[in-house]
């Protein structure tokens, strides 16, 4: 297209030189300090492999016995905190019983005196019942005595006006009698003279019989006027007895269910202390049970955890001294080998 490009020059050759040989091994020339301290290495290492292997024994033995100890210790507390609920259970039972017996005797009182009250309002309001009928029977005998006085009364009258009436009439029959004879055999003047007797007279029976009538109503009224006072005078002073009866009925039931009220009350009141008291009591003992239960809890558990200090503290100062006499032994040995 235009002309060839020219071609690059070959890559420059270059030339490495040998690698020079491995040096010769070490002749290990054998002296007695390297023969001693390799024995002493040796020696040192079964020793520090027997005190790990004795170390790692006494590990799993306090292991062991510390989880004996916490199994113990466990063991115990469960045993204790089974005790302080059986305790507390027996203790809340035997609440539970006291008040249902204070309860059930509140009850049994408050039914009784309840039931007294009942049966002494109804024996007032018999008595009320009682003396009310009393009072209304007497009133009504006093009532139908003076009705009975007042038409028998009225009878009479009654009678004397008619008889008086009757006589009258039959007084004034005859002289008609007479006098129409009397007129018959002399004529229309005595006819006249007897109709004007007759008249007269009917006149005078009549007048006669109305006087008797209005006295007789005259003193119909005044008996029945009489008869009527005297029974409302009666009706009222029954109904201000029966009323007063009543008052003091209601009045006594008042006071016996007041008293009643009040004694119930009272009893209750007395209840409620008493099974307060009983609660606070049990409360109160039971908080110095479960105090002291805790405060001997607390004086075991301190008392484990010092034992167990100790126990600990002893065996590190044991295990510690082991170290050191193991220490000073292999040191010793490691001596005696190297003079040796």
């Amino acid at each position: 297209m235009g002309g060839s490009r020219p071609s690059p020059p070959p890559p420059p050759t270059i030339v490495y030189s040998p690698a020079p040989p491995p040096p010769a091994p070490p002749t290990s020339v054998p002296t007695q300090s390297v023969t001693t301290q390799t024995a002493l290495n040796e020696t040192s290492g079964k020793q520090t492999r027997l005190n790990m292997e004795l170390g790692a024994q006494l590990d799993r033995t306090n292991a062991e016995f510390f989880a004996g100890q916490d199994i113990r210790r466990s063991q115990s507390a469960s045993a204790e905190q089974r005790l302080t609920q059986k305790a507390a259970g027996d203790i809340e039972t035997g609440l539970t019983r006291v008040r249902g017996q204070e309860e059930r005797s509140g009850i049994a009182a408050t039914g009784a005196e309840y039931r007294a009250g009942l049966a002494t309002a109804g024996q007032e309001e018999r008595r009320t019942i009682g003396t009310t009928g009393t009072e209304t029977r007497a009133t009504e005998r006093v009532r139908g005595a003076e009705q009975r006085l007042g038409i028998a009364a009225t009878g009479t009258e009654q009678r004397r006006g008619i008889a008086a009436s009757g006589a009258e009439q039959r007084l004034g029959i005859a002289a008609t009698g007479t006098e129409q004879r009397r007129g018959i055999a002399a004529s229309g003047v005595e006819q006249r003279a007897g109709i004007r007797e007759t008249g007269s007279q009917t006149r005078l029976s009549e007048a006669e019989r109305g006087r008797q009538q209005r006295l007789g109503i005259s003193a119909t009224g005044v008996e029945q006027r009489a008869g009527i006072r005297e029974t409302g005078a009666e009706t009222r002073l029954s109904e201000a007895e029966r009323g007063r009866q009543q008052r003091l009925g209601i009045a006594a039931t008042g006071v016996e269910q007041r008293a009643g009220i009040r004694e119930t009350g009272g009893q209750q009141r007395l209840t409620q202390g008493q099974l307060l008291s009983g609660q606070e009591r049990q409360i109160g003992l039971r908080g110095q049970e479960e105090r002291r239960t805790v405060a001997a809890t607390g004086t075991e558990q301190r008392a484990g955890i010092r034992e167990t200090g100790s126990e600990q503290r002893f065996t590190a100062l044991q295990q510690e001294m082991f170290r050191r006499y193991k220490e000073n032994r292999d040191f010793e040995q490691a001596q005696s080998q190297y003079r040796s």
